[in-house]
């Protein structure tokens, strides 16, 4: 097994949470550590463990997705035998187990490009956005659209599709599941243990960064491939529908009909009050208010990437972690 799997770690500042991934992973295993920039020491830890590390260059952006590519392209150069790689971000650590059940899976599913599993929130109990990132990843098993971070990919199939779009600053997994999908191949999502994270999310502030990053990625994904795959049409629509286009019909009403008119405001709480009714789990009814209240950082995330389209600029990292 660990001639046939690669790993490609990519990492930006983890510090103890980048140690705790590298501890992670088979030590027989060829390991390609990517760092884009940190300043914390986290190159010199890893190389001083025996693992190559590739520093990715400042004179471009920084993108996970870049440093997913270079990190596969030196693995490929280095251990051209290898059929599989892993992808894994430096914030997760590995399960034991999982390489074997993935490696089996796709060798019995030749249809099949990557595997995925289960990635869990180490600390979900430390807030409550720690626990919605759970609650985010505890996807349907089976065939799937898309995978994130964390995956084991055929490398033919990667390689094939050109890899990830480097200049994505978000959504980049998706977006090459598109691709890939579109070329007649499968993802599947396995009911095996994959990774834990550390989302390290303590703060609304923190939070609402991160849905902004996803409004970016669910406008830049539906500007490249909406049109002929349907992309994230959906949830740019409803990004600036209830969180830009009401606001401002609710204001207006507000300001129209004064003071009968705050009664548009409703629409929002009478929403949380729908999707509450709708969960058929207790675990995921604060899903109810968070859903709703997401509207307004996607929507920021949108505006953002339409922003930077009529500047002709190119949108930098949206970072949430400090």
């Amino acid at each position: 097994m660990s001639q046939r799997i690669g790993y490609v770690v990519i990492g930006r500042n983890e510090g103890e949470r980048l140690k705790a991934c590298i501890r992670s992973l088979p030590p027989d295993a060829p390991i390609i550590y990517v760092d884009s920039g940190s300043s914390d020491g986290s190159p010199a830890w890893v190389r001083d463990h025996g693992v190559p590390v590739h520093e990715l260059s400042p004179e471009q952006p920084f993108t996970a997705a870049r440093a997913r590519n270079e990190g596969f392209r030196e693995l490929m150069q280095r251990f051209p035998e290898i059929a599989f790689v892993q992808f894994i971000d430096g914030d997760c650590e590995l399960h034991p187990d999982w390489p074997a059940s993935a490696l089996s899976f796709l060798e019995s599913h030749p249809e099949v490009c990557a595997a995925f599993g289960r990635r869990r929130e180490r600390f979900r109990e430390r807030s409550i956005y720690n626990r919605l990132c759970d609650i985010e990843w505890d996807v349907p098993l089976g065939p799937a659209k898309a995978f994130g971070g964390d995956v084991m990919l055929r490398a033919k199939a990667l390689s094939a599709a050109g890899g990830y779009r480097s200049d994505l600053i978000a959504g980049e997994e998706p977006e090459l599941c598109v691709r890939l999908r579109a070329s007649g191949w499968q993802i599947h999502r396995l009911p095996a243990e994959m990774t834990s994270h550390d989302a390290a999310i303590t703060n609304f502030g923190q939070w609402w960064r991160r849905v902004v990053r996803s409004g970016h990625a669910f406008a830049e994904g539906a500007f490249l491939h909406g049109r002929r795959h349907g992309h994230w049409l959906r949830e740019t629509a409803r990004a600036v529908v209830w969180g830009a286009l009401l606001p401002l019909a609710c204001l207006i009403a507000s300001v129209a009909f004064w003071p009968a008119g705050l009664v548009a405001w409703l629409i929002y709480p009478l929403q949380m009050l729908r999707l509450w009714l709708r969960a058929k789990d207790p675990e995921r009814t604060p899903l109810a208010v968070f859903h709703v209240l997401a509207r307004f950082p996607e929507a920021e995330g949108v505006m953002w990437f339409a922003l930077s389209r009529l500047r002709r600029r190119r949108s930098g990292l949206i970072e949430y972690k400090v």
